[in-house]
């Protein structure tokens, strides 16, 4: 009995049972030109024999068995891992960052004159230029007060030409010391008193023509108007205080749309690489697959130490008005790396208490422990700043309880 599948310890064991088989029989059956053996004397050697093969039928089988457990518990004893090799991290990532669209400017129109309403010309939803009307309040005691001031003005300045004649004169006839000194001082400080009283008059007249000029109510600057909470016949009163009676509060509420601006929290690792010629484009719910062109227009340059990102502005130019003030909306920006290190998946972490570490492979099948640092963060990729070879074998998923030192065997990776 020869089995080549067997182990060699195993084969030379059978082979020497097999010899012993047949040495027995040799032994019982009798050589030539000898006398046959009695055959009382050759039955102790068959059976002998008998039972030598029934007890090689029994052994060998189970000295295979063991033979083969122990090869499958050393195969085993090696645990068995996937391992990938470090790939050149991408020099431009793309961060997705939430926005809320705000308009470029924003204003809360007030009366800063006291009276009624007249009428108003504009409604929301209505574009209007800078310095267009509004809307027009009626204020009879105010249009009055400035005749009143006018008229003061006119008096004033009478009685100041009159003061500046005299003094005028009295001054070329105290040359001819035809008038005292004192006089001539007195008519001259009279003038100056009088200019003083129509400066004052024309201060007050130019007080209330400002104040009748509010009784046009204008737009400050090109947009939209979002709110009118005025009727005609409302009383309203300069300031507006919200809230009181009689008091109608905020006329006009006006909006910047032309161009919008978006402002994004940019985490902290990524701020860094936030530039002015950083390249960003909007998407919105409402356009798929449109991306709305925009630029970076400043940013705060410090982080928030609450929230650990800092503030950017991105602007974009509405002309087709195609965002709205207040809307949702996705920003991307690439960013970009002038010194890209290494990527991994992030399914290659290990997190120690000396930190987030990574398990590789060595030239002697055994494994090692290496303490990374994490750069840029890519989704399920991250990027391996220090620590981490370009050659080196990383073990893709390796469990919490994996060690240093601890033998391995390298199996393909599953294809997902």
């Amino acid at each position: 009995m020869n089995d080549s599948t067997l182990p060699p310890e195993l084969d030379e064991r059978t082979g020497q049972s097999t010899r012993a088989a047949e040495t027995a029989a040799q032994q019982a059956e009798p050589a030539a030109g000898q006398t046959p053996m009695p055959r009382r004397h050759r039955w102790p050697l068959a059976l002998a024999g008998v039972a030598a093969a029934l007890l090689l039928a029994g052994i060998v089988p189970r000295l295979y068995a063991s033979a083969a457990l122990t090869q499958q518990t050393q195969a085993q004893s090696a645990l068995s891992v996937a391992v990938i090799t470090p790939r050149a991290a991408p020099a431009v990532n793309e961060l997705l960052l939430p926005g809320a669209v705000t308009p470029f400017a924003e204003a809360s129109i007030y009366a800063r004159t006291s009276g009624y309403l007249a009428h108003w010309t504009s409604d929301i939803g209505a574009h209007v230029k800078s310095g267009q009307t509004l809307a027009i309040i009626d204020a009879p005691e105010l249009d009055a007060q400035l005749r009143q001031a006018r008229a003061d003005e006119a008096t004033a300045q009478a009685n100041y030409d009159y003061a500046k004649t005299t003094a005028q004169r009295w001054q070329e006839m105290l040359k001819t010391q035809s008038v005292a000194q004192q006089d001539a001082d007195a008519k001259t400080n009279d003038m100056e008193a009088r200019r003083a009283m129509l400066a004052s008059a024309q201060a007050n007249v130019a007080h209330l023509a400002e104040l009748v000029s509010y009784e046009k109510i204008t737009a400050p600057f090109d947009g939209v108007i979002t709110a009118r909470n005025v009727d005609v016949g409302a009383l309203v009163t300069a300031g507006g205080t919200p809230g009181t009676g009689g008091m109608s509060g905020e006329l006009f509420h006006i909006q910047q749309t032309g161009v919008l601006r978006v402002f994004v929290d940019v985490p902290q690792n990524d701020a860094p690489y936030v530039m002015p010629d950083t390249g960003v484009y909007l998407t919105a719910q409402q356009y798929p697959g449109r991306h709305i062109a925009a630029r970076v227009a400043r940013s705060t340059g410090s982080i928030d130490p609450a929230s650990r990102t800092m503030r950017v502005e991105v602007d974009v130019d509405n002309g087709d008005g195609a965002l709205l003030p207040g809307a949702y909306t996705q920003v991307h920006l690439a960013l970009q790396s002038a010194t890209p290190a290494l990527d991994l998946p992030v399914s290659a972490l290990l997190f120690r208490a000396s930190g987030v570490t990574v398990a590789v492979v060595d030239g002697n099948g055994r494994t090692a422990l290496k303490t990374v640092q994490i750069g840029r963060d890519f989704g399920t990729h991250v990027e391996i700043t220090t620590g981490l070879a370009a050659t080196d074998r990383v073990i893709d998923t390796p469990g919490d309880s994996l060690t240093a030192g601890q033998a391995v065997q390298i199996v393909p990776a599953a294809r997902g």
